[in-house]
């Protein structure tokens, strides 16, 4: 992706994508406000939200195709808007089997948004559109553009010329949390995925160390080791290290990697258990953000914890009712073996605690399905005892619509988790408020730590493709850290 100014009157220009407000002129270009006006002059187009008009050859300019993308009333485009903008500009020339385009970047003042915003939502929506998951396919039907440009000004492009290779290092992480999210199980096992994890942050001269399973046992991952029992293919903890000189603050970050999740006894039904190879989505946001981490070196520590196992049925598998020993000394009675992601969890956040002392940490997990209940499909649910934390968290959400919600963490709940033979159960005592329980069974294991959970279960996957995103894993919460952590 680059920035580029040129004069339209004279420049070759194979596709220009343009677009379009029903109520407004969006270009002070004289060239582009005359090419949206002929696109309006005609009775199929007029600007409104999700119209298309192509036009060929058009008189005067040696331009050979011109593409008008409506974009609605003015008062109504924010970043989300120009982000799908952006991203159904490019699904349509890949649709038309086009090679490149020139998107036509409108005015900010315009928009009362700033340069930067501006470009960023419009580079991000395209380049993350320009993208096909098609590795396990023979016949590659849909082809990425292999050059994608932005028509500004030249002192735009002068001022911003490195903003496209940030916004590719960005996105191009949460392209690889939806590889990783859309590969299938077998090719993802937890001793695979261990070593893709480790091969990719150390290419990035990360610090990484793994945990196997000799060294989980002997430092006492009861509860992680009770997860991954039931497996032939052995579980592994990733620590990954980012630590640049003269770092004063920390930030640890903690991403569940259950490779798939069958329930274990607790088996899940036909309906739940085809797609849970999706339950490392939280691993995969939190590795790729460590590799843009490590790109865009940010003035802070950041240390990433990474339990990654396979939650499987076998005469080895953990059982309901049996007592586990964290690697906090906690004992947990296990309420449900299908509830095997908060296990995980706290042996990775109580060996971050313990061994790394954070300033910060917050964990990513595809946790419940009563948080889907609770916030559908495209949100997330946060939650934390820190507000300020909790508002950095829903703020960096608003600005790259990796939407989020505060949940409550009440007190009294915790009732819910009590065991008569342990210091804990795993499950609340009543299906009722699941997300709840479950993060509150998370802050008995981070200690005196600022903290936040991210309950990503919902917004991780896609069933239908939308603007910029294909069908498939969608990558989130990479997006999300790293405005966070720009903020912190």
């Amino acid at each position: 992706m680059e920035l580029i100014s040129l004069n339209l009157k004279t420049a070759a220009v194979e596709t220009l994508v343009v677009p379009v407000c029903e109520d407004a002129e969006l270009h002070p270009n004289p060239v582009l406000s005359a090419l949206a006006a002929q696109a309006k002059a005609l009775p199929e187009f007029s600007g409104k939200s999700g119209e298309v008009l192509t036009l060929h050859a058009l008189q005067g300019i040696p331009l050979r195709r011109a593409i008008f993308l409506g974009l609605g009333s003015l008062a109504a485009i924010d970043r989300e808007g120009l982000r799908r903008f952006a991203g159904t500009a490019v699904q349509r020339c890949i649709g038309c089997r086009l090679a490149e385009a020139l998107i036509a970047v409108p005015a900010a003042a315009r928009l009362k948004i700033t340069v930067p915003d501006l470009l960023t939502a419009l580079l991000e929506g395209a380049f993350l559109a320009n993208h096909r998951f098609d590795r396990y396919k023979a016949e590659k039907k849909e082809t990425p553009l292999a050059r994608l440009a932005f028509l500004v000004r030249s002192q735009v492009a002068r001022q911003h010329r490195d903003l496209p290779e940030r916004v590719a290092t960005v996105c191009g992480g949460t392209l690889l949390a939806r590889e990783w999210v859309s590969m299938p199980a077998n090719d993802k096992r937890p001793e695979q995925f261990v070593r893709d994890l480790t091969e990719r942050a150390r290419a990035e001269n990360l610090d990484v160390t793994v945990l196997d399973q000799k060294a989980l046992q002997q430092e006492q991952f009861g509860a992680l080791l009770a997860v991954g029992g039931g497996s032939d293919s052995k579980p592994g903890l990733v620590l990954i290290d980012y630590s640049p000189r003269g770092a004063r603050r920390s930030l640890a970050l903690v991403g569940k990697g259950v490779t798939f999740d069958a329930g274990g006894l607790n088996l899940k039904p036909t309906g739940s258990i085809e797609q849970m190879k999706i339950d490392m989505a939280g691993a995969a946001a939190v590795a790729a953000a460590m590799i843009v981490i490590a790109r865009l070196k940010p003035k802070l520590r950041v240390v990433a914890a990474l339990p990654v196992v396979e939650n499987m049925i076998s005469g080895s598998a953990y059982r309901p009712g049996d007592v586990v020993t964290s690697y906090a000394g906690k004992t947990v009675e296990i309420g449900n073996t299908d509830a095997e992601g908060r296990l995980i969890l706290i042996d990775a956040m109580a060996y971050v605690v313990k061994n790394y002392q954070p300033d910060t940490l917050i964990d990513l997990a595809t946790l419940t399905g009563a948080c889907v209940v609770a916030l559908g499909e495209g949100i997330a649910g946060v939650f934390s005892r820190d507000d300020d934390l909790a508002e950095r968290i829903l703020r960096a959400g608003r600005v790259t619509h990796e939407r989020c919600w505060k949940m409550p963490l009440p007190d009294d709940y915790k009732e819910l988790l009590k065991s008569d033979i342990a210091d804990l159960r795993s499950l609340g005592t009543t299906r009722w408020g699941g997300a709840i329980a479950a993060a509150l069974f998370l802050s008995e294991f981070v200690g005196d730590t600022r903290w936040a959970h991210i309950d990503i279960a919902g917004p991780v996957y896609r069933k239908k493709a939308d603007a910029y995103c294909g069908a498939g894993g969608t990558g989130f919460g990479v997006r999300l850290l790293w405005e966070l952590i720009e903020k912190l």
